[in-house]
């Protein structure tokens, strides 16, 4: 009998345009018959051109939903600042923005409107701020999001994980009461939420968004030798839509293969991935775990900590000692904990 590694009977030890006048040049019911004429001639061009102008929208629409974006939101290792740094050169963008008085910034999130959604904690309470940049990438403005706080239930900790809804209406966040984690679900409008939690240690990592289906890896972890291991990496799918409770009502859908640690769900199938011989593989995977292409392959520095979809379903930024935006230049990260595209 396969046992739900989710399941709290497990005993792994505790360890984050004028028409002329045609009057006296024709009679009136031809002139009638004319101007009906015309004016249809008229109607026909202003629709060709309502057309044109609707089909130029949606090329352009289209072509922004192509483009990566320009800039990476990325908090430094202190917490202490946002930065935003050009992806197609390295450098940092306008000034660093600090953290509210005595806070720090934790996670970062993008969300599709183009702003960016910012974690900061101050012991066990965690706020949460949306970050907006100006045409240029520059910081434009960082605005506190009412009712949408976490506190004194969960730690925010190093294995904290932060993502947005694919329509934008809430988020997903991670924290921690020792090794075991609490899963909390917040609307931006009204700031009402759902919690989900487990009673088994391990680290839920990979966040990510498909509807209102949340994604995660579950890695249940054990003390070996004094140090805490994680010991499987399994993709499951929570339906935010159903009740809070136990963590153990979501569903398994695959384990990771061998040197995958990372995975996105993206509604029809998972991308996971894989490291071997410092380089990253993404591949893409069927909702059974049978392997297909590999969308994406890239030599990187360091070991893969985060894999990320981009909002618009248009490319991937993988952590792994510097950042690796797909389609475009590697970026600075050695200085950062946690970065958004």
């Amino acid at each position: 009998m396969r046992v739900d590694p989710m399941s709290d009977r497990r005993e792994d030890p505790p360890p984050g345009t004028s028409l002329g006048s045609w009057k006296g040049l024709v009679p009136i019911g031809v002139a009638a018959a004319a101007a009906l004429v015309i004016g249809a001639g008229v109607d026909v061009v202003r629709s060709h051109q309502r057309a044109a102008k609707k089909e130029s929208e949606a090329k352009t629409s289209a072509e922004a939903a192509q483009t990566p974006a320009r800039y990476v939101v990325g908090i430094t290792e202190s917490g202490a600042a946002l930065v935003v740094r050009d992806t197609q050169t390295g450098d940092d963008v306008g000034l660093p923005v600090a953290a509210p008085p005595d806070r720090r910034f934790h996670r970062v999130a993008p969300a599709r409107d183009g702003s960016y959604v910012v974690a900061s904690y101050a012991g066990r309470d965690v706020a949460f701020q949306r970050f907006f940049l100006d045409e240029d990438g520059r910081p434009k403005s960082l605005e506190d999001i009412a009712k949408a706080g976490i506190s004194g239930t969960g730690a925010s900790t190093k294995w904290s994980e932060l993502a947005v809804s694919s329509n934008g209406d809430r988020f997903a966040y991670v924290t921690y009461k020792g090794m075991r984690a609490r899963v909390e679900v917040v609307s931006f409008q009204d700031g009402a939420r759902k919690v989900w939690t487990t009673k088994s240690p391990g680290r839920i990592g990979s966040l990510s968004w498909s509807g209102a289906t949340l994604s995660f890896v579950w890695s249940p972890v054990r003390a070996v030798g004094g140090e805490v291991k994680e010991t499987k990496h399994e993709v499951r799918t929570l339906d935010t839509d159903g009740a809070g409770g136990d963590l153990r009502v979501s569903k398994a859908l695959m384990p990771l293969p061998e040197g995958g640690t990372a995975a996105v769900f993206y509604g029809k199938g998972i991308a996971v991935g894989i490291m071997k011989n410092s380089q990253l593989s993404v591949q893409a995977y069927t909702l059974e775990g049978q392997p297909g292409e590999v969308v994406w392959q890239q030599n990187v520095k360091g070991d893969l900590t985060d894999l990320d979809a981009t909002p618009m379903g248009n490319g991937f930024l993988a952590t792994a000692g510097d950042l690796y935006p797909q389609g475009t230049h590697p970026v600075p990260g050695e200085d950062l904990t946690d970065a958004a595209w």
